[in-house]
């Protein structure tokens, strides 16, 4: 086995392996058991499982940051000195997150790693990813602040968040999902079936009216 073989396996494992278990709960014995390569192979070409996990990211958000960074190029220069429409930069998010993992028949995979850097990333992998992929990021929330001027930072910052939980959750649980529509509503709901009844839900949470204050109750 060539050396690009071996990162393939030790990568293609570990990713599953993290996606299903979780990261504190896969060890790198694990994984060298699974991908049949000894911890030595891990070691050489990684140095350590914080590497591991952060290369296993990588193979997405590299695809994932340079697509988007050109979908949003093209919106810019489309929309010129105007804001660029809120359900525009869902689906076009959206869209780009399908077409990474698309090529290697891993949504499942990549969603369930978006939901543990979302819940369980520790201090290495948020920096990692801040560090690395931060940008684009930074540039989406922009122009989402563009697009719901009369929202408080503070109220888009929790939409946003929650737009995101809800992304996570739905396309984690896909198959459980397909499944239901299948079997009690005789449905056959493909990925970008399911994107597109998504975004109207997640648009109008996002445009919604701001709540009432909530003042403290009386001691």
């Amino acid at each position: 086995m060539n050396q690009t073989d071996t990162v393939t396996r030790i990568l293609d494992t570990a990713e599953v392996l993290f996606a299903e278990r979780g990261f504190a709960e896969t060890s790198l014995r694990t994984i060298t058991s699974k991908a049949k390569v000894n911890l030595a192979a891990v070691n050489y070409h990684f140095g350590s499982k914080k590497a591991l996990i952060q290369a296993v990211f990588a193979r997405y958000l590299d695809p994932f940051t340079e697509r988007f960074h050109k979908t949003l190029d093209r919106l810019e220069i489309e929309y010129g000195a105007q804001p660029i429409p809120l359900e525009v930069l869902l689906e076009s998010m959206a869209r780009t997150v399908l077409e990474v993992p698309a090529e290697r028949n891993s949504l499942k995979v990549f969603i369930r790693l978006l939901g543990l850097a979302y819940t369980q990333a520790q201090g290495h992998l948020r920096r990692y990813i801040q560090q690395h992929y931060g940008s684009v990021f930074t540039r989406f929330t922009e122009l989402v602040r563009r697009a719901t001027p009369e929202l408080p930072d503070a109220e888009r910052f929790w939409r946003l968040h929650f737009m995101l939980g809800t992304v996570i959750f739905t396309l984690s649980g896909l198959d459980a999902l397909r499944d239901i529509a299948a079997k009690d509503y005789g449905e056959q709901v493909s990925v970008r079936d399911l994107i597109h009844r998504l975004g109207p839900v997640v648009v109008a949470g996002m445009n919604a009216p701001l709540p009432q204050a909530v003042h403290p109750a009386p001691v």
